[in-house]
């Protein structure tokens, strides 16, 4: 895991390239380097930080050079082993024992046609010497992050946005439509930048730029293809035996690795299988001062992840997330790149720093089995929600008068099923699409319209039809299906990838999904949406595998939240914050967001009839995003 950077056809391209390097140090503190050559009549210009996890040695120092080929490049390849076996069969002499040489030879031997044949995470450049050729790809699933900006006939790219907007910053646009998006999803979707003139390169895709100024383009995976393929396969497979392949493969380090342990399904899972492949592991786990939970009305996870613990002989840390979040809040804006407005990256980040200060560099995540395996209370919600439609008219005109009666928190304490239900009802009554954009989205339209500058009405009609778009780019005729891969094309890539990846990245961690893979990816298509959700009860087909490694009492627990106690947050820590970002805030001076309106959303959330936490907090972190890329393109 690493962090890259580059310049191609760019004036000034080799200290522009030294620059992006120095921002991206977090990502890599181990080692540097930058790779300097002639393309045409013009330069390339590689740059590169490392963070040593396979082949410590200088064997695996990047940007990598050999026989013409050279190559800048972040993540992990989990199926190295076998490709380098395959390459040595074909003739290939390794230098070293890194993946980094079998990515530099596979892609010598097979171009962007082996591109499908990688099982990793990673994002990379790679130019010929001898065709003055670059090539930008990124992984299947969008795991790791790769930001460019096109000028003319150069492109220059970074594994961070903010590195190119750090350099780029007065020649760079604020994307007001991306900034609609993020207030509507609370973070940027992937098709989209907060910058105008940048952008992120899909995933599953790759970008060849020539000498000659042109540029080509193409898909090498396509999850809509997987999904699509999965619904028309017949014929039983063992799902336990995929996750753990995964896993074990997600294991593979020079370094010590550990994990996430929530106490939930996904990370005790995954735990107990890693704990089984390495006796005494290291995980890490957290808990909230009292106060603040008994507020939220959060679940015990604190004592699920220790019986977990003890049961697989797993060396447990615990860490107590009472941070200061007026301190925090600025410092995560800042390395979370574009507004996103999940709390949890702030978990994901003091749990990184505590295992990297004990000596952890690698940390196994259960991100993305809610999102593939309809584990997520919007799924259910949704799917009842098809049945709450055929309840006569009257009776949910009375149940919606009584839940909107009803206050989502008293003075003490917060009332989580309230808040639920007024949430449920929200969407209830909607057409498909809409209503699982509403379930999970921030407002709808009427309400985005009211907040928002109304010359902004096109950008939110731009945004809800993007989401449309992608919702039915597909032809899946299973419901269940349907949501878990939209989830998989926009909130998984949007919002956890992003964060997991910056929150972890900042404390210099490299953090790895065994779910997010491409073949656990393939077998979760390939199970039907009546084996996810059955009954009442979500992401079924995950805990039947789970069976066989973990004692029902895990398996079956309640949901657990990785999240943040926001209305404790909201009405302590950070209330006078709130009412000086609601009255004299820049994004209000500059016309972006209405006073009025969020002053509402103060009041709302302050006498407890509507739980507004979450969207006040992602206004701040929209508010501390756009103070620091005014500032930057004022520099």
């Amino acid at each position: 895991m690493c962090g890259i950077a580059g310049a191609y056809h760019w004036p000034d391209g080799g200290p522009l390239t030294d620059r992006l390097t120095k921002t991206l140090a977090h990502r890599g503190p181990d080692g540097e380097g930058r790779y300097d050559h002639r393309a045409g009549t013009a330069e390339v210009h590689l740059g590169h930080r490392r963070l040593s996890i396979i082949d410590l040695s200088e064997t695996g120092a990047q940007p990598m050079v050999k026989d013409g080929l050279a190559l800048t490049y972040n993540g992990e390849l989990y199926n190295a082993p076998e490709l380098r076996g395959e390459l040595e069969a074909g003739g290939v002499r390794f230098r070293g024992t890194s993946d980094t040489e079998v990515l530099l030879e596979a892609w010598r031997r097979w171009g962007v046609d082996g591109l499908s044949r990688l099982r990793g995470m990673f994002a990379f450049g790679v130019f010929d010497e001898r065709s003055g050729e670059l090539v930008l790809v990124r992984d299947q699933l969008g795991i790791k992050p790769l930001f460019l900006v096109r000028r003319g006939r150069g492109v220059v790219f970074a594994s961070e946005l903010k590195a190119l907007a750090a350099e780029l910053g007065g020649s760079l646009t604020i994307d007001d439509t991306a900034l609609v998006a993020s207030l509507l999803y609370y973070w940027v979707p992937d098709n989209r930048c907060a910058f105008s003139e940048a952008e992120k390169l899909p995933p599953g895709s790759w970008v060849r730029f020539r000498p000659d100024g042109g540029a080509d383009r193409g898909t090498f995976w396509s999850l809509r293809r997987v999904a699509e393929e999965g619904a028309a396969h017949e014929g039983g497979f063992d799902l336990n035996a995929v996750i753990e392949d995964s896993t074990r493969k997600h294991l593979l380090s020079d370094v010590p690795v550990a994990t996430f342990l929530s106490g939930g399904l996904d990370s005790s899972y995954l735990t107990a299988i890693a704990a089984r492949e390495q006796p005494g592991i290291s995980a890490y786990t957290i808990g909230f001062r009292a106060e603040d939970a008994k507020f939220e009305a959060m679940p015990d996870d604190l004592g699920y992840a220790r019986k977990v613990a003890a049961r697989f002989g797993v060396d447990l840390h615990e860490i107590e997330i009472a941070p200061q979040v007026l301190d925090l809040l600025p410092r995560m804006t800042y390395h979370l790149d574009e507004p996103i407005g999940d709390p949890a990256a702030i978990n994901s980040y003091l749990i990184c720093t505590a295992a990297r200060e004990a000596g952890v560099k690698v940390m196994l995540s259960g991100m993305g089995a809610d999102e593939l395996f309809a584990g997520y209370r919007k799924h259910l919600a949704n799917q009842l929600a098809v049945r709450y439609q055929r309840v006569p008219a009257p009776v949910r005109r009375s149940i919606a008068s009584v839940v909107d009666r009803l206050p989502v928190a008293t003075s003490k304490r917060g009332l989580r099923s309230v808040r639920f239900a007024k949430r449920f009802l929200s969407f209830a009554e909607l057409p498909e699409e809409t209503a699982f954009r509403r379930s999970y989205t921030m407002y709808d339209r009427a309400e985005m319209a009211g907040l928002l500058n109304p010359d902004l009405a096109g950008a939110v009609d731009d945004v809800l039809t993007e989401h449309a778009d992608t919702y039915h780019d597909n032809t899946l005729s299973d419901f269940v299906n349907r949501m878990c891969l939209a989830d998989a094309r926009l909130f998984l890539p949007g919002l956890n990838l992003a964060y997991t990846d910056r929150s972890s990245m900042a404390a210099s961690t490299e953090v790895r999904t065994p779910f997010v893979d491409v073949e656990v990816v393939r077998a979760a298509f390939r199970l039907p949406g009546d084996r996810k959700i059955v009954k009442r009860q979500g992401k079924m087909a995950l805990k039947e595998a789970a069976l066989s490694i973990l004692p029902a009492e895990i398996v079956h627990r309640p949901k657990g939240l990785f999240s943040a106690p926001l209305r404790a947050w909201m009405s302590r820590d950070l209330a006078p914050l709130v009412r000086e970002v609601t009255n004299e805030g820049e994004l209000v001076k500059a016309g972006f967001l209405r006073r009025e309106a969020l002053r509402r959303l103060v009041d709302e959330d302050a006498s407890g009839q509507q739980d507004r936490a979450k969207h006040l907090w992602h206004i701040l972190t929209l508010e501390y995003w756009y103070r620091g890329a005014v500032s930057a393109r004022t520099a």
